[in-house]
């Protein structure tokens, strides 16, 4: 049986973590929105804040974790494209807004619970 794509993992890291945030109580309100200047991953609503949310999945840990793989440089990415998501959904903007980072490892995950970060980083 061959091994998944990247794509198809992350996809499916994505989803894993999009059940959990649900399941969490956050209702979601964009997934893979993109833009000029990226992409947001998920977009959720947690009471009444807005949930940046990126999905960071590693199949091993040899070149950093998941969680590692959020620079600085990611970071500026995200902030814009979050910015760039409010301006396009002005109703958004006078709500609260954080960054949370969901990281899952390992092959299938194996057996590890994923990671969640809430406001992983300010901008």
């Amino acid at each position: 049986m061959a091994a998944p794509s990247p794509t198809s993992a992350g996809q499916a890291a994505e989803t894993q973590a999009l059940a959990y945030l649900q399941g969490q109580g956050l209702q979601l309100l964009a997934r893979n929105w993109r833009c000029k200047g990226g992409e947001l991953d998920l977009v959720m609503l947690d009471a009444d804040t807005v949930v940046f949310v990126e999905v960071r999945y590693r199949l091993h840990a040899a070149f950093g974790g998941a969680l590692d793989s959020i620079d600085g440089r990611k970071q500026k990415r995200l902030v814009l494209a979050a910015s760039l998501f409010l301006q396009k959904e002005p109703h958004w903007g006078n709500h609260p807004c954080r960054f949370d980072v969901v990281a899952l490892q390992g092959s299938h995950h194996a057996g590890r619970p994923l990671q969640w970060l809430k406001n992983a980083f300010e901008c």
